[in-house]
């Protein structure tokens, strides 16, 4: 999960990643969320190589081209990857400490910023996994986010991201529905705190996106959407790219 919300004061995320980095591993980082008590996000994993990968990933890793923007690139290996095969790429993230574990990995060009931050030289693919649309936080930021990406394409620019339909999170009636809180806009929306060595940060939003809705949203703001594979969990990969 890589971060990129502005309530993100402590970097936590950046500390667990470069002790990871120094050979410092002790512990993993701790997740509090408005739907499951308590989770971790093994560190490790962050850190694994393109064999250990989930499908998705690896399939959006093959279709990437061009110039690449890896947005949320927490330890970047993604990007240390797309470096390794002779491509293009740029590590982006709030997390200083995400962006120096970058560094010290061997990712050669990395960027610490907010996207929403960030203007400068247009890119063939900008790529946001591990959930990466998660950013967006809300999905009435949704349209904001899109249109911020559409600045950063080159004409014939794409899009690959990945999310999951959480909806199996909620409970069922008896009639097929779902029992989703009213005080929520969207079911996908999910409220986080971290915890690494006893600190804990800010509580920040985390969104979830099923395919249908991101489909729309793409289709408003002039993206055509692709479903190009999905996961064995309601996960999903997708491209988008501008509408000529």
């Amino acid at each position: 999960m890589a971060q990129n919300t502005n309530n993100y004061d402590l970097d936590i995320f950046g500390e667990a990643l470069l002790d990871y980095q120094k050979g410092e591993y002790t512990e993993d980082i701790i997740t509090f969320s408005s739907l499951e008590e308590e989770d971790c996000i093994p560190l490790p994993y962050i850190f694994r190589s393109f064999t250990e990968m989930p499908s998705l990933e690896k399939e959006a890793l093959k279709k990437c081209k061009g110039t690449i923007l890896d947005i949320g690139c927490g330890a970047g290996s993604h990007s240390l990857h797309l470096q390794n095969q002779g491509l293009s790429a740029v590590a982006l993230d709030i997390s200083e400490g995400a962006i120096e574990t970058c560094k010290l990995r061997g990712v050669k060009n990395t960027i610490n910023s907010n996207i929403l931050d960030y203007s400068g030289i247009k890119f063939d693919t900008l790529l946001l996994l591990m959930n990466g649309i998660g950013i967006v936080e809300k999905l009435s930021n949704l349209d904001m986010y899109l249109k911020h990406f559409k600045s950063l394409l080159k004409t014939s620019g794409q899009i690959l991201l990945d999310s999951s339909n959480i909806i199996y999170m909620y409970e069922e009636d008896n009639d097929g529905g779902y029992w989703i809180p009213e005080h929520s806009d969207y079911y996908g929306q999910v409220e986080f705190t971290m915890q690494y060595k006893n600190v804990k940060s800010e509580p920040f939003g985390w969104l979830y996106l099923d395919y249908n809705t991101l489909k729309n949203a793409a289709e408003t703001n002039n993206f055509n959407c692709e479903l190009v594979s999905e996961g064995k969990h309601y996960d999903y990969l997708a491209r988008l790219t501008v509408k000529s």
